[in-house]
C-alpha cells in the first residue's frame, strides 16, 4: 500500500529495519478519510437521514447483525461492522428551515455487493421517518 505517513511497521524507530516478519494480509483501502475501509471487490454507498440520532442509527445496524467498533455506547458509535460490511457513522446539526435545525446522520457503507444488497433496504426502512 502506498501513501504518506508511517504506521511504524518495519522500523525500529532508530532508522533500521525491525526483525518482525511481514504478514501477508489482504489490502484494505483506507484512503477516504471518514469512509470505512474496504476490501477488494467491495462497493461503497452513502446515505443520510434527518431526524434520527447516531445512537439510533447504530442501534438499527446492531439489530441488523452489526457490532459496534471502539465503543459499547451506541451514542458514541462511529463505526459498526457486520458480516461482509462496515459502516462509518457521522452526525451533524443542519438548518432545515429558518430557525429549525435537525440532526442529520450519514452512514457510509462499504461491503460485499451481495451483503449491501441485503442490508441497505432493511436499514433504509428502519431509518426513514414519515411525517404525521
Amino acid at each position: 500500500m502506498t501513501g504518506g505517513g508511517s504506521d511504524g511497521a518495519g522500523s525500529d524507530g532508530n532508522g533500521g529495519d525491525s526483525d518482525t516478519p511481514e504478514v501477508d494480509t489482504p489490502e484494505v483501502d483506507t484512503r477516504d478519510g471518514d469512509l470505512p475501509p474496504t476490501e477488494p471487490g467491495w462497493d461503497r454507498e452513502t446515505v443520510a437521514y434527518r431526524g434520527i440520532s447516531r445512537r439510533l442509527a447504530a442501534h438499527y445496524l446492531t439489530n441488523l447483525g452489526g457490532t459496534l467498533v471502539g465503543t459499547d455506547d451506541p451514542a458514541e458509535a462511529t463505526r459498526v461492522d457486520g458480516d461482509g460490511w462496515r459502516v462509518a457513522l457521522s452526525a451533524e446539526t443542519v438548518n432545515a428551515a429558518g430557525s429549525i435545525s435537525l440532526t442529520e446522520v450519514t452512514a457510509a457503507f462499504a461491503g460485499d455487493p451481495d451483503a449491501l444488497a441485503a442490508l441497505l433496504p432493511k436499514y433504509r426502512q428502519k431509518a426513514m421517518r414519515a411525517g404525521g
